[in-house]
Formats: structure tokens, sequence, C-alpha cells
């Protein structure tokens, strides 16, 4: 279902159309541009560690501008495990961090592919999970879910829910106050984000979950009653802590053990977004196409497809690697964030095609390896 539904979904939500110069989406010559070549960057670990912009992921952006040996721009997307955060302001972060323009088209966020939901729960109630205060509810509705609630929410109707926090304020409120939630039931819940307190927000999915009847307060049931959706299942990522850090996976893990310690063994189903997952790299797809379209104007996209070579730059190799190999894509792994093998070592589970130090080297490689390419194609 999901396939056919990636094939409706819209460009991601708070995309604007900028007049001033922009590095990626120049309408030009198809001599301007190498479309058979594009590039995936991931973000934490890669371009940045925390909130230190790395020189080498600024260079190489500027490399994919035309200063390379190929003379050519180069398409590019950023793919991210990360989240919690709108694609416009994701792209308006990591432009300023990267001094280079960035579109919000050309960013795919773990949950940015949850849009292809919006058709089947556009006014059905959700329970949306994770990020800061309400900013996640709001991501939603900007993508389209009409009918949103937190589980802020539900502690604010009735504090005993989860009673070792104090009863959420206002402005951390994505419904309106006052809504019965033991006469609205629930349709699906999804996980956008890291959850910022665990212990509440495993308690209002189980309690979701398992209600009888998807209400909060009903009797609950040892089976699943409603879909659970969930992006981004990386355990650890890279920040400027000296070493990895739980990431969404972790809670993930948690969910698991709890619904299985609750229900007697139940199974717990869901569907799985982010990386390594190949919607996540459809959607990826999608949006280079559209990249190409409007560079190129009338460019076959067929005939671009059939030729084209896509790389993916990451630092995770149980999500950056393993996804990339999975989709068919060229996978370059970089030792500046999660993977910290030495020189000649590669990752024994999901092996990269190519490692390398830093970001900067990988686009270098890159560049050796398609202007081999484009020169033994043309001979």
């Amino acid at each position: 279902m999901l396939t056919v539904l990636l094939r409706q979904i819209r460009a991601p939500a708070g995309v604007r159309h900028h007049s001033k110069r922009l590095l990626q989406t120049q309408t030009g010559r198809a001599s301007d541009w190498q479309l058979q070549t594009a590039i995936a960057f991931d973000i934490d670990g890669v371009l940045v560690k925390g909130k230190q912009a790395l020189d080498q992921g600024r260079r190489a952006l500027a490399m994919l501008n035309g200063h390379n040996r190929l003379g050519k721009k180069i398409p590019f997307v950023l793919l991210t495990n990360g989240g919690g955060v709108s694609e416009a302001a994701k792209a308006a972060d990591i432009s300023k961090r990267m001094q280079t323009e960035i579109r919000a088209d050309q960013v795919v966020l773990a949950h940015s592919p949850m849009q292809s939901l919006v058709e089947q729960y556009a006014d059905k109630h959700v329970l949306v999970v994770g990020g800061i205060k309400r900013r996640c509810a709001d991501i939603a509705r900007a993508y389209g879910f009409a009918n949103v609630s937190t589980p802020n929410d539900l502690v604010h109707w009735r504090p005993s829910l989860w009673p070792f926090m104090r009863p959420p304020a206002d402005d951390q409120l994505s419904a309106v106050p006052g809504r019965d939630y033991a006469a609205h039931p629930f349709h699906a819940v999804m996980v956008f984000h890291d959850s910022f307190d665990f212990g509440r927000d495993l308690q209002a999915v189980t309690d979701i979950l398992r209600s009888r009847d998807a209400t909060a307060g009903n009797e609950f049931v040892d089976r699943q009653v409603v879909p659970l959706y969930m992006s981004n299942e990386d355990l650890v990522f890279s920040n400027d802590y000296p070493q990895p850090r739980f990431g969404q996976g972790a809670y993930h893990v948690c969910l698991r053990a709890m619904w299985q310690a609750l229900t007697n063994g139940a199974p717990l189903e869901y569907t799985r977004f982010g990386k390594p997952h190949g919607v996540q790299y459809r959607y990826a797809e999608q949006l280079l196409d559209r990249m190409a379209s409007a560079a190129v104007p009338g460019v076959d996209l067929a005939s671009m497809r059939a030729g084209r070579r896509i790389f993916a730059i990451g630092d995770n190799p149980a999500a950056d690697i393993a996804g990339a190999n999975g989709a068919g894509w060229t996978s370059v792994l970089v030792r500046t964030g999660v993977f910290r093998g030495p020189p000649g070592t590669n990752d024994a589970a999901n092996p990269a095609a190519m490692v390398v130090d830093h970001v900067e080297d990988a686009v270098g490689w890159i560049l050796d390896e398609e202007a081999r390419r484009l020169k033994a194609d043309a001979v």
C-alpha cells in the first residue's frame, strides 16, 4: 500500500519557491548538470557533529555546484533519520550552518514519507508521539492530518494517566482543552520523533494500543487494537558527545519489551519508516526526479533513471549503509560519526562500497568514480 501511496505524495510541507539564487534548483542547460549522478548525504555524523558544522561538509557541498573535475552541478538530497522539525526548518538550519542554500524539497526526514498516510487518516483521530511540546503535531497537521492529539493532551485531560510530571501548560497542547478522550477513539498511533519523556509516551501508547475501543481509560485487552507507525529505528546516533547516544530506536526497544510484558507475549505489529527501509529511498528518488525536471525541463526521466547512479554517504552502518545497499545505491561510509573503525577496515555486518575518513573524501572519491564511468561509457 505504501508504494502506491508514495506515487501520490506531494512536495514536503513548507516548501517555498525562492527567487534568489539556489544551489540545486536553477533551471539551466542540460550541459550544466550531471544528472546521471546523484548523492544523498546523512546529516549528523557526516555534515555536522551536534552543533558543530564540519568544514569538510561545507567544502563537499560546494563541490556539487560545479566546482569539481566534471565541471557540472550534481543533484543531491539530505537523507536523515532526524526529524521533529519541518523540512523547511531543517533546510534553513543546514543552509545556515553549511553556508550553502538548500531547499526544503532536498530534505528527507525520518517522518517525511509518512505523508503517504494522509489519504488514509486525513480526518481520523491519530495519536502523534515525540518531539518538543506540540511541534510534531503541528508538522502532522501541515502534512494533512487534521485530527491530531498527543500524549501531553491526554495527560492534561487526566493528569493521573501519568502522575510523574506536572500537567502540561497550554502552549504544550496540540488539541483544544476539554476534549473527552474516553469518548473519542483513536484510529492510529504515529511515532514521529524521539520521545522526550519515555515513561509518559510508553504509558500513553500502550494504553491506546490495547484499549478495547481505542479510547483512553477503557479496559485493556491482550491484543493490538489500532495500527502503529514508527519512524527512525536508529538505536544510537552521533553528536558532539564522545560516544554515541540513544536514538528513537531505543524507545522502540522499550515499547516492544513493555508490550510483550503487558500482553502475555502478543505480537506488536507496526510499519517502519526511516533508514534503512526502502520507503525512505523511494521517496528520495522521487525528490531527485523532481530536481532533475526542474533543472532541465523536458529531461527524459526514464532514460535518466536507467543510467543514474545514486551514492549515499553515511556514518551509521546499520542505517545508512544497510539502507543504501538494499536500495541498490552505492554506499560510502565515513569515520566521523557512529562508525569508528581504523583505516583499512569496513563494517562486518553492513560493508560499504568505500570507507573514507570524512565527507569531503567521500565526494572526491565519488567524482573520481563517475569521471571514470562516464569516460568508459563514452567509448
